[in-house]
C-alpha cells in the first residue's frame, strides 16, 4: 500500500469555516455590543459607575469585531456588522452620557462637602 501525504493548507487561521449553510456568519460579538450599547445609556444613571464600564466594554468588543470584519469582509453579513454599528454609536452615547453623569455627581458631592464644612457646628448646639 501507498502512503499518500496530503498537505492541506489552512486558509482561515481560527479552523472554522465561515460560512454555513444560510451563508455569511455573523460578525463575532455583534449581538453583545449592541447589548452592551444599549445597556450603557440605560444604566448611565447608576452613578455612571454601570453604564462607564458597559461603555468601554462595548467599545473594545466593537473595535476588535470591526477589525475582523474588514480583514474579510465578505465572509461576515452586513447587517451583524450594521448591528455593531449601531452598538458602537449607543455605547459611544452610553460612555458619554455616563461620563457626564459621573463628573457631576463628584463636582455635587464636592460642593455639598464644601457646603458642610462651612456651617459653624459648634454654635447649633442646644
Amino acid at each position: 500500500m501507498e502512503e499518500t501525504n496530503y498537505n492541506y493548507k489552512n486558509t482561515n487561521p481560527s479552523g472554522f469555516d465561515n460560512f454555513n449553510a444560510q451563508g455569511p456568519i455573523q460578525v463575532p460579538n455583534s449581538t453583545a455590543v449592541l447589548v452592551l450599547g444599549i445597556l450603557s445609556i440605560v444604566l448611565c444613571v447608576c452613578y455612571g459607575i454601570v453604564g462607564l464600564v458597559l461603555g468601554i466594554i462595548a467599545l473594545v468588543l466593537s473595535s476588535k469585531a470591526k477589525a475582523l470584519y474588514y480583514e474579510n469582509s465578505s465572509a461576515y453579513s452586513l447587517s451583524s456588522f450594521n448591528n455593531m454599528k449601531a452598538g458602537r454609536v449607543c455605547a459611544i452615547i452610553g460612555t458619554c452620557l455616563s461620563a457626564a453623569y459621573f463628573l457631576f455627581v463628584i463636582f455635587y458631592l464636592i460642593f455639598v462637602g464644601t457646603m458642610l464644612s462651612t456651617v459653624p457646628w459648634q454654635n447649633l448646639q442646644h
